[in-house]
């Protein structure tokens, strides 16, 4: 799923526009598109009555399309404008007009009083849809004043806030008696193109963003809307196509995509029927130490479950007898007290790949090992929890590395190597990931829910599988062995990086049929590896949404 900037989508519109498309023409197939989708899929909501809450700009012009193509179908449809008709321009007011002469129902509401916010609360609980055009994918300030009550109000009678405070309301004014039974539902929320509030690119609401049990983008899919942070506010997501140019789309091309199965399946390496242990590439893990030979041992597992067809773990001497006994399949090398450069040139001599830094430790000759092997070891790699410790106050390393780089950290570690707050990191998840990865030259995996997998030539992915289950010491393990096996297989760094994270979330997801959102070990993680590559290279599309 190819995905669009909120500055890529307004470049679309426009030169789709410049080569001969109407602008007005792009809105009426935005609404004939939104109406055929909620008579699909919303038509006992939409036999209720529609309410259209409209914004001045674009937004609300489409949604003024949209009650007039369902009036046309006999769907009561009414218009509640935030602001004056006489306010609006272009395409917007050509379309309230169009609404008007049909004879619809515009109320417009410039502020909220007393009475206007009862009323208005009274008429969105009384619909059975409540279709959401106040802002459009452009907003990029908090909001504010009447549209954030009204948002409010539209989450509220959502909820059934209204509804119960309607019911009291009766109940007092009928002097005690018993009102009458208010049976329907509360009215489903639908938002044209991006639920208003929240922000198209970050998925993070500006201050308040309503909350839509089903949300109608346009043109293209926007990265705030498949984030998983954005997911109480998008609900179920449909796409519209509103005819965009083949040229603008040709000279527009999005750097980003959604890692579903669609994409990913073809990059699940093949096996050629000769293929052997060593054909099918020899990793090489510098992991593990006191107190630390678990990560060794995970990430050891996950790379031969990931298809590695050798998985060398080089550890402190002290825990090699744990990590050997643990699986006879490891091979196992001790790591030397003191570096020695020709000892490490022979060591990685026939190695497809590495993996540097689960449970490493974060001594003076570890940090040492980290940043000697990012540049000079030659082999694509994977640096992982302590190798990204040590690299944190020198990334200048990685601008001289001497092969591929894939880096992993959780946002604690994205902290430590950009010097962002944590919370910021979280809040531009997409942003900082690609700027690592631009000023470091390596591909960046930043994990936790949607994890993001960014490449230093503006190539990014959102990931799409993966869940709560997750959530426990040690899968990160698993993702280093697993991504540092595709390299060792051959797949290049950033493919290996999607195709890995996303086969790591598959596995999560197939457990949890089976275990709910709690109790996974890591090591089970690991070992649903090959059902997960198998199922997403044969196109078995059983776990919904993956």
């Amino acid at each position: 799923m190819k995905l669009v900037t909120t500055a890529q989508m307004r470049e679309l519109d426009r030169r789709t526009i410049e080569l001969g498309t109407p602008g007005i023409e792009l809105m009426e197939r935005a609404g004939r598109g939104i109406a055929r989708i909620l008579l699909e899929r919303h038509r006992a909501a939409c036999k209720r009555g529609v309410l259209v809450v409209a914004g001045r700009g674009n937004n609300g012009g489409d949604g003024f399309v949209v009650a007039r193509l369902l009036a046309k179908r006999g769907i009561r449809c009414r218009v509640v404008l935030l602001g004056e008709r006489s306010a609006l321009r272009g395409d917007a007011r050509t379309n309230a007009d169009r609404w008007a002469k049909a004879r619809g129902s515009v109320r417009e509401v410039a502020s909220l009083d007393d009475a206007t916010r009862t009323e208005l609360a009274r008429e969105l609980a009384g619909a059975g849809l409540v279709l959401d055009g106040i802002f459009g994918s452009g907003l990029a300030r908090p909001v504010e004043g009447l549209a954030s009550e009204v948002i409010a109000s539209i989450n509220a009678a959502s909820a059934g806030e209204n509804r119960a405070r309607m019911r009291v309301e009766r109940m007092r004014a009928r002097k005690g008696k018993r009102a009458a039974a208010d049976t329907g539902p509360p009215p489903v929320v639908v938002a044209i193109d991006v639920p208003s509030g929240l922000d198209a690119d970050t998925g993070l609401p500006l201050g308040i963003a309503v909350r839509a049990q089903a949300t109608i983008t346009l043109g293209a899919h926007k990265p705030g809307l498949v984030l998983p942070s954005a997911q109480a506010y998008v609900g179920e997501l449909a796409l519209v196509e509103i005819g965009l140019a083949e040229e603008a789309l040709a000279s527009v091309e999005p750097a980003g995509t959604r890692g579903d199965a669609d994409e990913l399946a073809a990059l699940v390496p093949g096996r050629d029927a000769a293929a052997h242990k060593g054909s099918n590439g020899h990793l090489l893990i510098v992991a593990g130490s006191v107190g630390k030979s678990g990560a060794a041992i995970l990430c050891g597992r996950a790379a031969l479950r990931g298809g590695a067809g050798l998985v060398t773990v080089a550890c402190a001497a002290e825990i090699l007898p744990i990590v050997a006994s643990s699986m006879p399949e490891l091979m196992t090398d001790p790591l030397p007290e003191r570096f020695v450069e020709g000892e490490w040139r022979a060591r990685l001599e026939g190695k497809a790949a590495l993996v540097v830094g689960p449970g490493l430790g974060t001594s003076a000759s570890a940090q040492q090992l980290v940043r000697w092997l990012v540049a000079r070891a030659g082999v694509p790699m994977v640096v992982d929890a302590d190798g990204l410790n040590a690299l944190a106050s020198d990334l200048a390393v990685l601008r001289r590395a001497s092969a591929p780089v894939v880096l992993t950290p959780h946002p604690g570690e994205m902290s430590r190597l950009t010097g962002l707050a944590t919370t910021d990191v979280q809040a531009q998840r997409i942003e900082h990931a690609r700027a690592l990865a631009r000023d470091t030259g390596a591909v960046v995996v930043l994990k936790g829910s949607g994890t993001i997998v960014a490449a230093p030539d503006e190539r990014w992915s959102i990931n799409a599988s993966g869940g709560p289950l997750l959530g426990v010491g040690g899968t990160g393990d698993v993702l280093a062995g697993l991504v540092g096996s595709l390299l060792a297989q051959g797949l290049p760094p950033y493919d290996a990086a999607r195709l890995g994270v996303f086969l790591h979330g598959r596995a999560g997801d197939l457990l949890a049929v089976q275990l709910g959102d709690a109790g996974l070990l890591a090591s089970q993680l690991a070992d649903e590896l090959p059902v997960a590559r198998r199922t997403l290279a044969a196109g078995d599309d059983t776990i919904a949404g993956k």
